[in-house]
């Protein structure tokens, strides 16, 4: 099917150490008739696969070429240095760049933090991925910063992270082609930013019920009515009770 016959479906990009979870249980709640598909994208690719209509829109790391591509940043990580659990930096609560002098320090070529010059020593030759660059740490062939995402994401039994307190910041981002800014994309950013169902840009909001118009209660006016007239004595009948008879003087009566 082509066209308008082609049934809706949304693909969401998401880069190494995001975790898109919480936003894609509330798009399967709101749209669950439109399907919501994962594609997993290195960061330095992230920019090219949404130029390419390879998702519809993307959890990227900052920064991205803006000329196309319209982004939302969310929020930013702690940058932290992962080291073995017998390394001294384990013993401390943060470091500084200062404090990794005397360490080798790997910059794989995946880096996400955009160093003018990394902290400590350079290794030999720069590890491929962030994922090699653990496994060296684990190693003991150096230390890795990164975000804190990605050591969270790399987890092992025999590392440990502390925050490096001097380190660039990763900053992550929405982002989507600017063209195609479509009623889908609206509502994932709705979402993202926490927009409720029934906001003014989220989609199948509860529709409004009409006003039930009260119908006059004639019956209750009438007796309001009564009710507030002031009770007393009737200016003809002189004793205050019901009327009776005629009007005019009263008949003489004969004995």
């Amino acid at each position: 099917m082509t066209g308008s016959d082609a049934p809706l479906s949304f693909r969401l990009a998401y880069v190494p150490g995001v975790t898109p979870t919480k936003w894609v249980r509330i798009w399967n709640e709101r749209l669950p008739d439109i399907p919501l598909t994962l594609v997993a994208v290195a960061a330095a690719e992230a920019s090219d696969l949404l130029r390419g209509g390879g998702a519809d829109a993307g959890f990227v790391r900052l920064p991205i070429d803006r000329t196309d591509l319209s982004a939302i940043p969310l929020y930013t990580e702690t940058t932290v240095v992962v080291v073995p659990k017998d390394h001294v930096v384990a013993t401390v609560d943060e470091v500084s760049g200062a404090d990794l002098a005397d360490d080798v320090v790997l910059h794989p070529l995946d880096d996400t933090l955009g160093w003018e010059r990394p902290p400590g020593r350079p290794a030999i030759e720069r590890p491929a991925t962030t994922a090699d660059a653990i496994e060296l740490v684990a190693a003991g062939v150096g230390l890795l910063v990164v975000p804190q995402s990605l050591a969270r994401l790399h987890h092992r039994k025999d590392l440990t992270y502390r925050p490096l307190t001097d380190a660039p910041e990763s900053r992550v981002a929405l982002s989507w082609p600017e063209e195609k800014t479509t009623d889908l994309v609206e509502d994932f950013i709705g979402i993202v930013r926490g927009r409720t169902v029934n906001s003014s840009r989220g989609r199948n909001p509860t529709p409004a019920q009409p006003k039930q118009r009260k119908r006059p209660d004639t019956g209750g006016a009438q007796r309001k009515s009564t009710a507030g007239k002031p009770a007393g004595k009737s200016p003809r009948s002189g004793s205050g009770g019901p009327k009776t008879g005629r009007r005019g003087k009263p008949r003489r009566r004969s004995w």
